[in-house]
């Protein structure tokens, strides 16, 4: 199965793993090359980081050696910083944490608010419970909060903390909430993607920084997308042989691995 990275997911990779090491632009002709490692060309790289300086993510600046780079902006840090409490130390989910809810209204004036509104609630692993009311794990909350705060959204939202009292079995609602046969599928493209890779490494293959850095930013790129679709439901909720465990031990050990030795790479070039 061949993989999609596409090349504005790459570079936001890039910087969620390295390239907020300093708080220093890095240059145009680093990103050029690193991300030319793992199969983006130039014109790609370039047409992408202005996407995302449109789009608030970099700010354009200047290294210590004054040549032209590019680094992230305070939105984006915040962003990314949320985004490492999912990606990187998920805690174990309990059903005693409750629920946190948002109930929105939009004026029909403004009803492509509404989409977007849809949209970020999705992506951040929100359910749906009811039309315009969307349901999470409690903890959640202060995520959801900074990312309607940075789009200008609270307004049109109120949220709640609570639990589940019935009628159905919470069990059942879940799988009413979420797709979780489409959760499960990613988990497992994610599976079939790199636990070959990782079974490499496991063989005694010799890490090179290159390698070690290329085969960790495209797992990254590919695993980073799961903790938003999968909300980290307590198991007790999820069907049985659910993969998000396997997948997320997968990850980890790749993340042990790899993620050092591309460090090196990162900073020899």
């Amino acid at each position: 199965m061949a993989e999609q990275h596409t090349p504005r997911s790459l570079i936001v990779t890039y910087y969620g793993a390295y390239g907020r090491a300093s708080a220093g632009s890095v240059p145009v002709a680093a990103l050029v090359r690193l991300l030319g490692t793992v199969g983006v060309d130039a014109p790609s790289v370039r047409s992408s980081v202005s996407r995302l300086k449109r789009r608030g993510f970099l700010v354009p600046g200047r290294t210590e050696e004054g040549a032209a780079g590019y680094a992230l902006s305070p939105e984006a840090r915040q962003l990314l910083d949320d985004g490492d409490r999912r990606i990187y130390d998920p805690p174990t989910p309990q059903l005693s944490e409750g629920w946190v809810l948002a109930v929105f209204s939009v004026p029909e004036q403004e009803r492509h608010k509404r989409h977007l509104l849809r949209s970020r609630l999705a992506r951040l692993g929100f359910g749906t419970a009811a039309p315009g009311v969307w349901i999470a794990p409690a903890r959640l909350h202060d995520e959801t909060r900074h990312t309607l705060e940075r789009l200008h959204l609270g307004s049109y939202v109120d949220l709640f903390r609570g639990d589940h009292l019935g009628f159905a079995p919470t069990a059942e609602a879940v799988a009413r909430w979420w797709d979780l046969a489409a959760v499960a599928k990613q988990h497992e493209q994610f599976l079939d993607l790199h636990e070959p890779v990782l079974r490499s490494w496991q063989a005694g293959r010799t890490v090179t920084p290159e390698d070690a850095y290329r085969d960790y930013l495209r797992a990254l790129d590919s695993w980073r997308q799961l903790p938003y679709a999968d909300p980290g439901l307590p198991a007790e909720l999820l069907p049985a042989g659910w993969p998000g465990g396997r997948s997320a031990a997968v990850f980890g050990e790749l993340h042990a691995r790899l993620r050092d030795a591309g460090a090196e790479y990162v900073r020899s070039s």
